[in-house]
C-alpha cells in the first residue's frame, strides 16, 4: 500500500481510515444486532409462536433449529461474496450485504405466526433466516479488510478492535431493546411486542448505507488488480482449495470463540430459565458483559499489534479450558452476583481470543483470494463453533438431566481446537498484504523469518 508522503496525504489517509472503521463498525453492529436479536428471541418466544408443542424442551430446541440454519448458510455467503470481492471490490460486496442482511430482519419482524397460517410460518421464518445467513456470511470479512487493508501496518489491531465493536455494541443494542419490549404484559408482547427490534433493523440499515457509500474502495485491491490486469483470473475458491491448509487452520482457530460466545449470550438465557433464575437479572448480566466488551476487545485488539497475534490468543485460549468447569458451578449457585462476575470472565477470555481474529485471518491470505478465505474460514468456523452450539447443548442438558458438565466439556473442546490451531500458526503481525508469506507454516519453520522481521520492524511499532 503507498504510504502518504506528505501531511496533508497523511491527514487525508487518516481521516479515510476513520471513515473506513466507521462503516465496518456500523456493518458488524447491524450483523450482531440481526443475529444476537434472534438467538435471544428463539430462547424467549419463537418455540410457542412458530414452534408450538406440548413440550417446552421440544420447542426450544426446534426454534435453536432454525438458528443453526443460519449459521450453515453463512459459509456459502462467504464463498459468493468473498468471490465477487476478490473479484469486483470489497466495497459493491459491502454495501449489498447490508441491504440483504437488514432487509430479512425487517421482513421477519412482519412474519405471521403458526397461529395465524400454521406450517408455512416456520417455512418462511428459516428461508429469511437462511437469507440473513448467506448476507452475513460476506459481511464479516468484507468489513475486517476494509479496515485492515486500508490501515497502517503496525497499526491493523487497533484499528479492526474499532470495528470489531460491533459485536458487543450490536448484543448491547439487541439486549437493551429485547429487554424494553420484555417489560409489556406477555400477552401484548406475543402478539406484537417481539416485533418491534427486527423492524428497527430497518432503521440501522439506513444509517449504514449512508457512510458506507462515502468510502473508497481498499488502496491494497486496487493495487493488485492494476497488478493483475494482463494476468490470466483466476477463481479464488479453487485456489484455497488447491492448498487448503491457511482455510482449514483460520476455521479452526475461530471455533472456541464462537462456541463460548453462543453458550454464554444465546445458550445461557435457556439454561438459566431451567434453572430457576429471574428473566431479568440474566439479562442485566448479558448488558453488564457487553460493556465490559466495549473496552476489552479494543484493548486486546490493540495488545496483538504489541505482542503478536498468537500470545494474545493462546492466553485466551489456554484461560477458557481452566475456566470451564468454574464458570458452569459459579452460575449454578443461583446467585445473580455469581451469575455476573461468571459470565464476565468468561467474556474476558472470550474477547482475548476474538479480538485477534480479524487481524490475524486478513494477514493469513493473498489479496487475490483474501476476500474468500477470510470470509469462509470465519463463517466456518461460526457455523462450527457456534451454529449447532445451543441446539447440542439443549439435547445434551435434555439427555442427562440437566447436568451442565456437558456444557463445560463443549468448552474445553473447542478452546482447545483454537490453541492447537494458533500454536501451529505462524506470527503474521505487521505482515506485508502484497507478500507471499506462509502464514500457515508451523511457527517453528518460520522463525527465522520472525528473528529477521524483528530486527527490521520500525521505531513506531516498539514503543
Amino acid at each position: 500500500m503507498n504510504i502518504p508522503s506528505t501531511p496533508e496525504d497523511a491527514q487525508e489517509h487518516r481521516s479515510q481510515v476513520r471513515k473506513v472503521a466507521l462503516s465496518g463498525l456500523l456493518g458488524t453492529v447491524l450483523e450482531y444486532y440481526d443475529f444476537l436479536l434472534y438467538s435471544t428471541m428463539a430462547a424467549l418466544v419463537f418455540g410457542d409462536l412458530f414452534f408450538p408443542s406440548a413440550n417446552s424442551a421440544a420447542s426450544t430446541i426446534a426454534a435453536f433449529g432454525t438458528l443453526a440454519a443460519g449459521y450453515a448458510a453463512r459459509p456459502l455467503g462467504g464463498v459468493i461474496f468473498g468471490h465477487f470481492g476478490d473479484k469486483l471490490g470489497r466495497k459493491s460486496m459491502l454495501i449489498v450485504t447490508m441491504v440483504i442482511m437488514g432487509g430479512a430482519s425487517f421482513l421477519i419482524g412482519l412474519l405471521p405466526t403458526y397461529a395465524s397460517i400454521g406450517v408455512l410460518a416456520p417455512i418462511l421464518l428459516v428461508t429469511l433466516r437462511v437469507v440473513q445467513g448467506v448476507a452475513i456470511g460476506g459481511e464479516w470479512g468484507g468489513a475486517a479488510l476494509m479496515v485492515i487493508e486500508h490501515a497502517e501496518s503496525d497499526r491493523r489491531g487497533r484499528w479492526a478492535g474499532i470495528m470489531q465493536l460491533g459485536s458487543p455494541l450490536g448484543f448491547l443494542f439487541s439486549t437493551v431493546v429485547v429487554m424494553a419490549v420484555s417489560l409489556l404484559p406477555d400477552e401484548s408482547l406475543y402478539a406484537w411486542g417481539w416485533r418491534i427490534p427486527f423492524l428497527i433493523s430497518g432503521l440501522l440499515v439506513v444509517i449504514g448505507l449512508y457512510i458506507r457509500l462515502s468510502v473508497v474502495e481498499s488502496p491494497v485491491f486496487r493495487e493488485a488488480v492494476e497488478t493483475a490486469a494482463e494476468t490470466e483470473p483466476k477463481t479464488p475458491l479453487i485456489q484455497l482449495l488447491r492448498r487448503p491448509r491457511p482455510l482449514l487452520l483460520a476455521c479452526a482457530a475461530g471455533i472456541g470463540p464462537f462456541a463460548l460466545t453462543a453458550l454464554a449470550t444465546s445458550h445461557i438465557i435457556a439454561y438459566t430459565k431451567s434453572i430457576g433464575y429471574n428473566q431479568p437479572d440474566v439479562m442485566r448480566a448479558l448488558v453488564a458483559i457487553s460493556v465490559l466488551s466495549l473496552f476489552a476487545i479494543p484493548f486486546f485488539s490493540a495488545l496483538s499489534d504489541r505482542v503478536g497475534r498468537r500470545a494474545v490468543m493462546l492466553t485466551g485460549a489456554t484461560a477458557t479450558v481452566l475456566f470451564a468447569l468454574p464458570m458452569y458451578a459459579m452460575v449454578n449457585t443461583g446467585s445473580a452476583l455469581w451469575l455476573t462476575i461468571s459470565l464476565m470472565i468468561a467474556q474476558i477470555v472470550q474477547n482475548m481470543m476474538y479480538a485477534p481474529l480479524a487481524p490475524l485471518l486478513s494477514e493469513m491470505f493473498g489479496t487475490e483470494t483474501r476476500y474468500t478465505g477470510v470470509s469462509l474460514g470465519y463463517q466456518m468456523a461460526s457455523l462450527i463453533g457456534a451454529g449447532f452450539t445451543p441446539l447440542i447443548a439443549s439435547s445434551l442438558l435434555a439427555s442427562s438431566e440437566g447436568s451442565s458438565l456437558m456444557l463445560s466439556g463443549i468448552i474445553v473442546a473447542t478452546a482447545s481446537v483454537t490453541m492447537v490451531a494458533v500454536w501451529r500458526l505462524s506470527e503474521t503481525r505487521g505482515r506485508d498484504l502484497g507478500s507471499n508469506f506462509n502464514a500457515s507454516a508451523p511457527a517453528h519453520e518460520a522463525a527465522a523469518d520472525h528473528i529477521a522481521y524483528d530486527d527490521e520492524r520500525p521505531t513506531s511499532d516498539l514503543t
